[in-house]
């Protein structure tokens, strides 16, 4: 029998009015032809062209100017290539109208808005007794089922009734950086991993020349040298694009403190990543030394291969992103554990695309040896398990979060219990789903599907944010003393059975 939960009357939907202003892209030619008939504006004709859009769009972008002259900067290889402009050869106006003419306006929610993941906010400032602050990061999709991350700040009283704080509206991608220092055995641990398409001759040309040491700068130079070297190999070869994107993978994001957490969107940042970065889970990760910081995965996509990327920060201004290594940094669903587990690091996975698994690390990015945790057993998830999010530490044992796939691809969420000591463990089940979709979410962009990225615990409630097929989300709640009673009810019934023989074989 299921145990009731209460759904909250509160959504989190898409909004197609969220965009930003992005870098358009065109071919060389193209380009070349708009440069040109750009350069050649009249004067005066450049001033009013330029006002007209300050006028129209300066209201629905932080800082409009900046972003032009950044998007200016990106032509001017270009630029010199074909006309022998340097940046000093043009007046700034006729700079950031070339600029906007390369920009567009992205909306990043249009398509879907879905996948949540809920954490305790670093900043409890300003709360009454018994509240506490949240961020829900969202998975957003707009054209082209491009993926990116949001963000929202949600508060639970001491009842836990959820109040979403409204979205501030001029958003803003982040300053990248990608002065990341690689080691070859990594990297080339990684290539091996992808599964890049077999052209041993130039994956192995490339790593011969790389250092033991090495920066983004370093392996772009390998490649172009090998590129150069051979007329069957170009920059349009997929075994050279992918080695572009995994040398691509490692970066860091900062953001302007003056924006809203609304406001601030982990967007794919280089056309190596221009299928989107998908479903991230967040946690609040402690050290044993009591240091707090901020972990999360995520799964990066080319249109080609799939790469599981770590995200860390204390801030969520400033962003490290890399990738993960190992057999078991493979597929999709990977989540970290809140903290170390006899000195290691935990996470769980589903390597397969079927079951679970943990695994168990030194190093925060390597994960070997996988060890199968759950196979799917009940009607409701015969197709495929995974989790929603990380692990929840209550004294009975870790309290998982996880979703099935059953009939009509209905996705279904559960729960199962890890022993404390043993995570490996699995020592309650749910029989019955926790939340299936009921007739007001199953309507969607992927129908019949309830699905989460990371729950919290508060004031003595499991809180669960979940997808409504897609669409939009909303929060659940469930006593986490009558939901440990459910788990445990098996373990306790077959422990008195086991007292109850032992009992009658000892009696006289």
């Amino acid at each position: 029998m299921k145990i009731p939960v209460q759904r909250k009357n509160v959504r989190l939907d898409a909004d197609k009015s969220r965009v930003i202003a992005r870098f358009y892209q065109l071919n060389e030619e193209r380009s070349r032809i708009l440069c040109e008939q750009v350069l050649a504006m009249p004067e005066d004709a450049v001033q009013l062209t330029l006002q007209q859009v300050l006028r129209d769009f300066a209201h629905r972008h932080r800082n409009l100017t900046a972003v032009f002259r950044r998007h200016f900067l990106r032509l001017l290889p270009l630029l010199e290539k074909y006309f022998q402009k340097t940046e000093a050869d043009m007046d700034p106006t006729r700079q950031l109208l070339l600029g906007a003419y390369f920009t567009h306006e992205y909306s990043i929610e249009a398509a879907a808005f879905f996948n949540p993941s809920m954490i305790e906010a670093p900043d409890q400032t300003g709360l009454t007794e018994g509240e506490k602050r949240f961020i829900v990061s969202m998975r957003a999709t707009g054209e082209g089922h491009i993926s990116s991350i949001e963000f929202r700040y949600v508060v639970l009283d001491a009842e836990n009734q959820v109040t979403v704080i409204p979205p501030k509206n001029r958003l803003e991608e982040a300053q990248l950086n990608k002065e990341s220092v690689y080691k070859r055995p990594e990297f080339i641990q990684k290539v091996r991993e992808m599964g890049i398409p077999e052209e041993e001759e130039i994956i192995s040309s490339v790593c011969r020349i790389l250092p033991e040491t090495f920066d983004y700068t370093t392996v772009r130079s390998a490649i172009e040298t090998i590129v150069a070297e051979r007329e069957a190999v170009s920059n349009k070869t997929l075994t050279v694009q992918e080695l572009i994107w995994l040398a691509d993978s490692h970066y860091q994001l900062q953001f302007s403190l003056d924006t809203d957490i609304s406001e601030r969107i982990i967007f794919p940042v280089s056309e190596w990543e221009n299928r989107g970065i998908e479903d991230a889970r967040f946690v609040k990760f402690t050290y044993p030394s009591g240091r707090v910081t901020y972990y999360a995965t995520y799964t990066a996509y080319d249109g080609f291969t799939i790469l599981p990327k770590l995200i860390q920060t204390d801030d969520f201004v400033n962003f490290n992103i890399k990738p993960l290594y190992g057999k078991g940094a493979q597929n999709k669903n990977l989540a970290f554990f809140p903290r170390k587990i006899d000195g290691k690091y935990a996470m769980l996975a589903r390597i397969d695309g079927r079951n679970n698994y943990i695994i168990f690390s030194d190093k925060i990015t390597l994960w070997e040896e996988p060890i199968l945790l759950q196979t799917p057993t009940r009607p409701w998830e015969l197709m495929q398990i995974g989790n929603c999010g990380s692990p929840i530490e209550t004294s009975e044992g870790w309290l998982l979060v996880t979703h099935g796939v059953g009939p009509m691809r209905t996705y279904s969420l559960g729960v199962i219990l890890l022993d404390l000591a043993d995570p490996s463990k699995v020592i309650g089940a749910l029989e019955e789903p926790l939340l299936t979709p009921n007739e007001d979410e199953r309507e969607g962009y992927v129908p019949n599907v309830v699905y989460s990225c990371g729950s919290v615990m508060h004031n003595g409630e499991l809180i669960v944010p979940y997808a409504m097929s897609d669409y939009a989300s909303s929060f659940m709640t469930i006593s986490v003393e009558r939901l440990l009673e459910k788990l445990l009810e098996k373990r306790e019934l077959s422990v008195s059975r086991e007292q109850l023989a032992v009992g009658s074989l000892s009696s006289p």
